[in-house]
């Protein structure tokens, strides 16, 4: 199992969720995080006092996949996020060891599945 962990700008959330929908993805994840230095977009900068420089705020999506649908997933999203723009974001995959569902105690890939 793998899982994809992209930053993107927080105005291609809507267009990179109805591709993985379309994609067949059941679930995933999307927070709102704010990004700092070379991760912000430039266009939406802010100073924090908080953070002591420059942020943006951006869209966290998290996937949880099989193997197999990795490398597809990475370019939905990344076809889906691109703007052109400095900003646009980063994709990370990683390795999952687990995955157990709560309810039914499923343990691996059949716990990502619905129901």
């Amino acid at each position: 199992m793998k899982e994809i962990k992209a930053y993107i700008r927080l105005e291609k959330v809507e267009e990179v969720n109805n591709a993985l929908e379309a994609a067949g993805v059941l679930g995933f994840t999307v927070i709102e995080v704010k990004a700092l230095g070379k991760a912000s977009v430039p266009e939406t900068e802010q100073y924090s006092i908080e953070f002591s420089e420059k942020f943006s705020t951006i869209a966290k999506l998290e996937v949880v996949c099989n193997d197999e649908d990795a490398v597809r997933l990475v370019d939905v999203i990344k076809e889906n996020a691109y703007t052109g723009h400095s900003g646009d974001g980063m994709i990370f995959v990683s390795d999952i060891s687990c995955a157990v569902k709560i309810r039914t105690g499923e343990r691996g890939e059949g716990a990502l599945r619905s129901g």
